[in-house]
């Protein structure tokens, strides 16, 4: 399976960092691979929930094309919004 990462979430890295938060290429794959929660939408995209730290959750907005899982974007949250 291939990721793409559209130029919004390329540019996320930078916001991200800029909030105090770590999140790597490997980090938004290893939330779609291995998630603890996917919601699918009725538009097609799905977002996947893991955790990234004890108090903070990453959320990816992805949609999947043949074979290919393109990135939308990604946003860390605080868990307790969740209920994670």
């Amino acid at each position: 399976m291939r990721f793409h990462f559209t130029r919004h979430a390329k540019r996320k890295f930078f916001l991200v960092r800029q909030a105090g938060f770590s999140v790597t290429r490997n980090t938004v794959k290893d939330a779609i691979l291995h998630p603890l929660k996917i919601e699918d939408r009725n538009d097609g995209t799905a977002i996947a929930t893991t955790l990234l730290d004890k108090t903070h959750i990453l959320r990816v907005v992805y949609r999947i094309e043949s074979d290919i899982m393109i990135i939308i974007t990604f946003y860390p949250g605080r868990r307790k919004s969740y209920e994670i």
